[in-house]
């Protein structure tokens, strides 16, 4: 079997669209997924499973009904399952996500125009 790296920046170049989620790795029932954000998304939530943002290039803000943070490069946030968010990016802003196979990028509601194929791997 031969082993390599995921190279990260190798990945991002490989698309240009925002808010597609790409997998780019799989351990257990876990996915690790990069995308590139701009501007506003949806409210959502999702019940059953917390969501891991890590920042890799940019500044992404998530916001709450109660609050805000900001997470830069070499950051991570972990929102916990079932609270309400929303990521904003002012500036284009390159992530990792984590979180388990299936997971819908908009959450448990109905699903919009920045609802994501799901197991689109690059």
């Amino acid at each position: 079997m031969p082993y390599s790296s995921i190279n990260l920046q190798q990945k991002f170049n490989l698309f240009k669209e925002q808010w597609q989620p790409k997998v780019i790795a799989q351990m257990n029932d876990y996915q690790f997924k990069v995308v590139k954000l701009q501007g506003d998304f949806v409210w959502h939530r999702h019940a059953n499973t917390d969501e891991t943002f890590i920042v890799i290039e940019g500044r992404l803000r998530i916001d709450f009904r109660d609050g805000a943070v900001e997470i830069g490069p070499g950051e991570l946030f972990v929102v916990p399952k079932g609270v309400e968010h929303k990521p904003y990016a002012e500036n284009e802003v390159k992530l990792m996500l984590i979180e388990p196979c299936g997971v819908k990028n908009t959450g448990d509601g109905e699903t919009s125009t920045q609802t994501a194929p799901n197991d689109v791997w690059i």
